[in-house]
């Protein structure tokens, strides 16, 4: 399985950058009042893209060596993204615009926290690259 570990490292990092772009035009979309982000085929989109996204991390997981999990980092960023989901259901789905706005936010800090600690290889991430 591991001589297909660049294509499934690529279509993982294809479907973070997708969920991440997606979530930013929906969540700012519904913030400016916007109905189409609620819309049925935006939300299975949304949906798809993070089941390819989780089941790409799945594979990789399986075909890592066992050493790359000592420092911790992996166990961190997917307690992170359960964050970040937790959070934009939360934003996506409140009533309040204070919630909505803060919710919001704060999955795109996790958002950032995950990117950083995946390019880092280190459960610091954006902490460790500010030297902190």
């Amino acid at each position: 399985m591991m001589e297909f570990y660049p294509q499934i490292k690529l279509v993982h990092v294809a479907a973070i950058m997708c969920s991440g772009a997606l979530f930013f035009l929906r969540g700012s979309s519904a913030l400016a009042g916007l109905r189409w982000p609620m819309a049925a085929p935006v939300r299975y989109l949304s949906y798809t893209v993070d089941t390819v996204l989780l089941t790409a991390a799945l594979m990789l997981l399986t075909i890592l060596p066992g050493a790359l999990f000592a420092n911790g980092w992996l166990l961190v960023k997917v307690v992170l993204v359960a964050t970040y989901v937790a959070l934009g259901i939360v934003a996506m789905r409140s009533k309040r615009t204070r919630t909505r706005v803060a919710m919001f936010g704060l999955a795109l800090l996790t958002y950032a926290q995950i990117y950083a600690i995946a390019r880092a290889h280190n459960p610091l991430g954006v902490f460790y690259f500010l030297g902190i």
